[in-house]
C-alpha cells in the first residue's frame, strides 16, 4: 500500500509541475486562484444569487442526468437484466395465489428495511449536508416505544397499527416487568438498519479519494482539497481543529481496521475525513466498509439506543417534569405542557384519544412538526445550493484552459 501511494504521489508532483507554453506554474499561485474560485462559489446561494442559483441548479442536474442515462446506455444489458427481474416481481406481487401471504410479509418487510436505511443514508451522505435523521426519526420512534413500554408494562403492541401507531395490549404486563433488554430488542430492526443506511453513506467520500488518487486527477470535492491541504501544513498545525482531523488521520492510517473501527464507533462528526483518508491511503475496501458497518450498525447504535432509552425511562422523566416544576417563577406554567402531553400519550396508549386533545400536546407537537419542516428545508436548500456550486465549478475548470492558452 506503502508503494502504491508513493507511485501515486510522484504522479500527483508531475502534475503540479505541468508546463503551460514554456512556463511551469507557480504553486502558490495556483493555491491563490483555487482559494479565490472557491470563495466565489460559496457566494452562490438562493439567499444571495437565487436566480444565479436556481439557473446552476438546473443545469446541473440536467448534466447529472445526461451521464446518467449515457452510463445506462453503456450497460444495457444490465439494465435489461433489472427490466426483467421488474416484470417478474411485478407479475408476482399483483397475481392472485396461495403465495400472496408470503409476497404481503415480505412487502411489509421490505418497505420497513428501506424506510430506515434510506434515512440512514440520509443522515451521512451529505448531499450539501446531512439531515439528521436520528434527531428526527430514530431517536423519537425509540423514545415513544420506551414512554409505551413502561406505561402498559409490555412491548408486545398489536401489528397493525405498530410501528405506524402504538397502543397497548389488551392483555398488558404486571408492572416492573420490564427490562433495558426488552426495549432494546424491540427497536433493534430499526436502529440497525438505520446505522446500515449510514455505514452505506460514507462510501461516496472514499471512492471520491481512492480514484482520485489511483488516477491523479483533481477531485471534484471541497473537502479532499481540505484534506490535501491539512496534509501539506500538518506539521505546523497549531488550531483544535485542524489537530483533531490530523488525530483521525493518523489513527485510520497507523492502526488500521480497528483505527476505522474506533471512529466508526462514537458519534464523530470527522468521520467523513476517516473515509478520504481511506481512499487516499488506499485501504482496502472491505477493511474500511467492514469497520465503518461494524461500528455504525452494532456499536454505536447500541450507544446510541442505550442513550435514548435511559434517558426516556419512566423515572427519568417524572424527575425532568418535577425538575421543570422546579425553576422559580416561570416552572409552573412551564410544566405544565409536559404534563398534558404525556397525559395524552397515556390516553392514547390506552384507545382513549377520542377523549379530546389537551391544548399541551398541540403546542409540543406544533413545536416538533416545525422543527422538522425547518431542517427538511434547509436540507433540500443545501442540496440545491451544492449542486448550483457544483455547475459553478465545472465552468471555472473550463475557462482555466483558455486562460492558460492566452
Amino acid at each position: 500500500m506503502a508503494e502504491n501511494g508513493q507511485n501515486c504521489d510522484q504522479r500527483r508532483v508531475a502534475m503540479n509541475k505541468e508546463q503551460y507554453n514554456g512556463n511551469f506554474t507557480d504553486p502558490s499561485s495556483v493555491n491563490e486562484k483555487k482559494r479565490r474560485d472557491r470563495e466565489e462559489r460559496q457566494n452562490i446561494v438562493l439567499w444571495r444569487q437565487p436566480l444565479i442559483t436556481l439557473q446552476y441548479f438546473s443545469l446541473e442536474t440536467l448534466v447529472i442526468l445526461k451521464e446518467w442515462t449515457s452510463k445506462l446506455w453503456h450497460r444495457q444489458s444490465i439494465v435489461v437484466s433489472f427490466l426483467l427481474l421488474l416484470a417478474v416481481l411485478t407479475a408476482t406481487y399483483y397475481v392472485e395465489g396461495a403465495h400472496q401471504q408470503y409476497v404481503q410479509r415480505i412487502e411489509k418487510q421490505f418497505l420497513l428495511y428501506a424506510y430506515w436505511i434510506g434515512l440512514g443514508i440520509l443522515s451521512s451522505v451529505g448531499l450539501g449536508t446531512g439531515l439528521h435523521t436520528f434527531l428526527l426519526y430514530l431517536g423519537p420512534h425509540i423514545a415513544s416505544v420506551t414512554l409505551a413500554a413502561y406505561e402498559c408494562n409490555s412491548v408486545n403492541f398489536p401489528e397493525p397499527p405498530y410501528p405506524d401507531q402504538i397502543i397497548c395490549p389488551d392483555e398488558e404486563g404486571t408492572e416492573g416487568t420490564i427490562s433495558l433488554w426488552s426495549i432494546i430488542s424491540k427497536v433493534r430492526i430499526e436502529a440497525c438498519m438505520w446505522g446500515i443506511g449510514t455505514a452505506i453513506g460514507e462510501l461516496p467520500p472514499y471512492f471520491m479519494a481512492r480514484a482520485a488518487r489511483l488516477s491523479g486527477a483533481e477531485p471534484d470535492d471541497e473537502e479532499y482539497q481540505e484534506f490535501e491541504e491539512m496534509l501539506e501544513h500538518a506539521e505546523t498545525a497549531q488550531d483544535f481543529a485542524s489537530r483533531a482531523k490530523l488525530a483521525v488521520q493518523n489513527l485510520v492510517q497507523k492502526v488500521g481496521f480497528f483505527g476505522i473501527l474506533a471512529c466508526a464507533s462514537i458519534p464523530n462528526p470527522l468521520f467523513d475525513l476517516a473515509g478520504i483518508t481511506c481512499g487516499h491511503f488506499l485501504v482496502p475496501f472491505w477493511t474500511f466498509f467492514g469497520a465503518t458497518l461494524i461500528g455504525k450498525a452494532i456499536i454505536k447504535m447500541h450507544i446510541q439506543k442505550l442513550f435514548v432509552i435511559v434517558a426516556f425511562s419512566k423515572h427519568i422523566v417524572e424527575q425532568m417534569v418535577a425538575f421543570i416544576g422546579a425553576v422559580p417563577g416561570i416552572g409552573p406554567s412551564l410544566q405544565k405542557p409536559f404534563q398534558e402531553y404525556l397525559e395524552a400519550q397515556r390516553q392514547k396508549l390506552h384507545h382513549r384519544s377520542e377523549m379530546g386533545t389537551p391544548q399541551g400536546e398541540n403546542w409540543l407537537s406544533w413545536m416538533f412538526e416545525k422543527l422538522v419542516v425547518v431542517m427538511v428545508c434547509y436540507f433540500i436548500l443545501s442540496i440545491i445550493n451544492s449542486m448550483a456550486q457544483s455547475y459553478a465549478k465545472r465552468i471555472q475548470q473550463r475557462l482555466d484552459p483558455k486562460e492558460k492558452t492566452k
